[in-house]
Order: structure tokens, then C-alpha cells, then sequence
């Protein structure tokens, strides 16, 4: 499978930095019922808050996939959702209420659906033609693998220094995810 992706540059750009985003999802995923729970909410609260989320994220990928297919760059889309994603993690730092989790919510969704279009178009972009599948699925192993990752990690962090210290490093790695994509959105992802 690695040959796949010797010689295909772009794919390599596209899974590392889709990987750095889904580390950073990956960190509050286990625990995430927790930091509802520490914000006085309860597991009910907890799924509408996951419901929110996807509701906005439901409605903002048909949007955004309308308009990827216009774009002249999806990569700057792909950075723009990523960095909205990253100040929606930093947003989770002002949460006090599970009304102020709802609009956190709704903010990092409307992130993911924005890039998610985007990404995919570009990743369809530049597959090999006769290695779509193994190129699908190195990019299927890496996200369970991120999520892996970005599982074990945001428990230890949490457990050692808090939720506050988590929801940094998840925007850090957001917004580093943006800025090494939009360096090689020009010449190398477009």
C-alpha cells in the first residue's frame, strides 16, 4: 500500500493533515459525556449536544458541497473549515452552560461539514487510478487510527492537566492542520 503512495505527494499532504484534525476530534470523543457532566449537564444532555452537532453538520455539508464544486481552490476551503473547527475547540474553553455547548457545537460542525466536501473532492482528485480502493483505504485506516490515537492521548491530558489544556491542544493542532495545508494548497494540492 505504500507504494500507492510513493510518488503521490498530495495524498500523503491530504492524510497527514486530515489526520492531525481527527487526532484532535479524537482527544474529547471518549470523554466527552464528562466535560458535559463537569459543565452540569447529564447524559441526555450530552446526546442533544451530539445531535446538534450533526444537525448543523447536516445542513452545512449540502451547502458546502454546492460550492466546493465551484471552487476555484477547495484546499482554502478545506483550510478555512479546519481553522473554524480549530476556534470552535478553543470556543469550548468559555462553555458554562449546556446552552453555550449548543452554540460550541454548532460552530465545530459547521466546520467539519464545510472542509469534509472539499477534502473529498480533492482526495478523489489525485487517487491512482487503478489503487482507489488501498488509497481509500489508507485513508479509512487512518482515520481509526487517528481516532485511536487522539483517544488514548486526550484522556491522559485530561486526566493529568484538565479540560482547559485539551481544548488548546485540539485547536493547536487545527490550526497547524490549516496552515500546513494552505502552504501547499498552490502548488501542491491543486
Amino acid at each position: 500500500m505504500m507504494k500507492s503512495f510513493q510518488h503521490n505527494r498530495p495524498l500523503r499532504i491530504l492524510l497527514f493533515t486530515n489526520s492531525i484534525i481527527l487526532i484532535a476530534g479524537g482527544l474529547l470523543g471518549p470523554i466527552y459525556a464528562l466535560f458535559v457532566e463537569e459543565i452540569g449537564g447529564d447524559l441526555l444532555d450530552a446526546g442533544l449536544t451530539g445531535a446538534i452537532f450533526a444537525l448543523a453538520a447536516g445542513v452545512t455539508v449540502l451547502l458546502a458541497g454546492k460550492h466546493s464544486d465551484r471552487a476555484k481552490n477547495p484546499a482554502h476551503i478545506v483550510v478555512f473549515g479546519y481553522g473554524v473547527m480549530g476556534v470552535g475547540y478553543l470556543l469550548y474553553l468559555l462553555v458554562d452552560s449546556i446552552f453555550s455547548l449548543f452554540v460550541v457545537q454548532v460552530v465545530i460542525g459547521f466546520g467539519e461539514a464545510v472542509y469534509l466536501p472539499s477534502f473529498d473532492a480533492l482526495y478523489s482528485r489525485h487517487l491512482d487510478g487503478d489503487k482507489e480502493g488501498s488509497q481509500w483505504g489508507a485513508w479509512e485506516a487512518m482515520n481509526y487510527f487517528s481516532i485511536a490515537i487522539g483517544s488514548v492521548v486526550g484522556g491522559i491530558i485530561a486526566q493529568q492537566y484538565g479540560f482547559d489544556e485539551l481544548f488548546i491542544l485540539m485547536a493547536l493542532l487545527c490550526f497547524a492542520s490549516a496552515l500546513y495545508t494552505y502552504s501547499c494548497s498552490k502548488e501542491k494540492l491543486s
